[in-house]
């Protein structure tokens, strides 16, 4: 990175309603408050989020996807993690 460009950040988006956050998008600020107002600016102009969450980008990881059938093999013989044994309750909406 340039020491005259400014940090990128991830934008997470928490709409009305939603109940997760889910990435809208990236931009360019000096710090945490410039992300989150030019965020808010640039992603919620029509009053479409309820709860903003910004992330620099240098601390996002993610695993290499040529390596995704080793990493996720380890989740299919742990059977009891699938909803399949489990009976929700009529009075369960987000699920």
């Amino acid at each position: 990175m340039s020491t005259h460009e400014w940090p990128l950040w991830e934008v997470f988006i928490r709409s009305k309603q939603g109940l997760n956050h889910k990435h809208v998008g990236s931009l360019r600020a000096a710090d945490a408050t410039m992300a989150l107002e030019n965020a808010r600016d640039v992603y919620t102009r029509r009053s479409e989020g309820i709860s903003i969450w910004v992330v620099e980008s240098n601390y996002v990881h993610a695993n290499d996807p040529s390596d995704a059938d080793a990493f996720f093999d380890p989740s299919d013989t742990k059977i009891y993690r699938h909803p399949t044994f489990y009976e929700v309750p009529d009075g369960i909406k987000h699920m």
